[in-house]
């Protein structure tokens, strides 16, 4: 049985690329244990990224959920990330704020301001890359301590061959940002990486009727799938499943140990390495139960 007291969440994310990003914040808005103080987004538009997940809170009729838009770059270097959000042609039918309505790279201090008001409640659920978290932790170290858990779609952590490392896109996109992200310590330190979620798929066309069925902020996710669907034919749920551990951990077996990040090769950056112990920092997921996590998304079962 998992614990049914509500758990208080903020959600960073980059919300309009690939489909699993709309999936999870239309799960995070209807899991009824879930306390979702805010939205923050992160790379290239980001305030088109806000209207999007604005939307998304409108149609479930929370319009007072926070959304603030983040960081469009890597922390160094300063080149735009992911210039491009395609999904976002679906609000033209949809209730929204304009992206204009959002104050460019307002994300940081608002995660900032929220976690130091409520010190050891809230779980941190990063999903996009590591921009905004990394410069959070950088800009305020205490900040990492005073999070209850960070939870994170990100990295690669099983399987690998040594001198053959494999990337994960969120760890990628800026290698330094997820470097200042895994070398915080913090009460609990939580990765999903591409490894386990890929295990987690459905048909593009199964998602859309499902999702449709769904309503509420399932009917903008189920035309953003659409969109999606013209260049790939099944949905991996990736950040839904890190989502869904929040509530019911049972869903994955966990491994302790350490992870690092490659901030300097050319063949691999952001590549994350991890090395297992029982008194390492980061407990990274190495097997998800399929069938559980999708009867907990689509039917509320554990």
């Amino acid at each position: 049985m998992t614990d049914p007291a509500t758990i208080p969440v903020i959600l960073d994310t980059d919300i309009g690329n690939d489909i699993d990003d709309c999936i999870c914040l239309s799960y995070l808005l209807q899991q009824s244990r879930c306390e979702l103080l805010g939205v923050t987004t992160v790379s290239g538009p980001t305030r088109h990224r806000a209207a999007m997940a604005d939307a998304l809170c409108r149609a479930a009729g929370r319009s007072d959920i926070p959304v603030h838009a983040g960081i469009d770059r890597r922390i160094v270097g300063g080149e735009v990330i992911q210039a491009d959000i395609p999904q976002f042609e679906v609000l033209a039918r949809h209730p929204h704020r304009s992206p204009d309505d959002f104050e460019d790279y307002s994300a940081v201090d608002f995660l900032r301001r929220s976690i130091r008001a409520r010190p050891g409640e809230i779980t941190l659920l990063g999903i996009g890359p590591m921009t905004n978290l990394g410069a959070l932790f950088a800009s305020d170290p205490q900040i990492p301590s005073l999070l209850k858990r960070l939870v994170l779609m990100c990295g690669v952590f099983t399987g690998r061959q040594p001198n053959s490392p494999r990337t994960e896109w969120n760890a990628k996109l800026d290698p330094v940002a997820t470097s200042i992200v895994y070398r915080a310590r913090l009460a609990e330190h939580v990765s999903i990486g591409l490894d386990v979620t890929l295990s987690c798929r459905r048909p593009a066309t199964e998602c859309i009727d499902r999702f449709r069925a769904m309503g509420g902020p399932f009917a903008i996710t189920a035309d953003a799938t659409e969109v999606f669907a013209r260049h790939q034919s099944d949905v991996i749920f990736h950040d839904p499943l890190a989502a869904a551990v929040i509530f019911d951990p049972g869903i994955c077996q966990y491994r302790a140990g350490e992870v690092s990040v490659d901030t300097t090769s050319a063949l691999a950056p952001g590549g994350t390495f991890f090395n297992a112990s029982e008194s390492g920092p980061h407990r990274v997921a190495v097997e998800v139960n399929a069938g559980r996590f999708f009867a907990h998304f689509f039917d509320g079962q554990t």
